[in-house]
């Protein structure tokens, strides 16, 4: 069993910046593909970003790309999403999540999941 905590969240005024990360513990010996997703009150969890085990291979939602980085130290088992240029639009709960296997944008393509953390962006 893997786990995985996300830190890093908070409040941000609209154009300022944060970084969540999320670390994973307990059998992390083996090679896991990561991803992003968040989910606004009243809305669907939506993809966010994910990367290849590697690192090599990184893909965004249009409505971040540009504004947002992931990135991973594989060593760490740990993945990091840099956001830039907040917007109000952005403020919603966002999950880390894994999967040895498969790499993609859906949430059902991830077996591991963390319990979140809340961004929001007011004035």
């Amino acid at each position: 069993q893997v786990q995985l905590v996300e830190s890093g969240g908070g409040l941000v005024q609209p154009g300022g910046s944060l970084r969540l990360s999320c670390a994973a513990s307990g059998r992390t010996f083996s090679p896991y593909n990561m991803g992003w997703f968040r989910q606004a009150p009243g809305k669907e969890r939506e993809f966010v970003a994910n990367i290849l085990w590697t690192g090599s291979s990184t893909n965004y939602a249009e409505s971040v790309k540009g504004r947002f980085t992931i990135s991973k130290e594989y060593a760490k088992n740990t993945v990091y999403l840099q956001m830039n240029n907040l917007k109000p639009e952005d403020m919603a709960d966002y999950y880390c999540a894994a999967d040895r296997t498969r790499w993609g944008i859906r949430s059902v393509d991830y077996d591991y999941w963390g319990q979140g953390t809340q961004v929001t962006v007011s004035s």
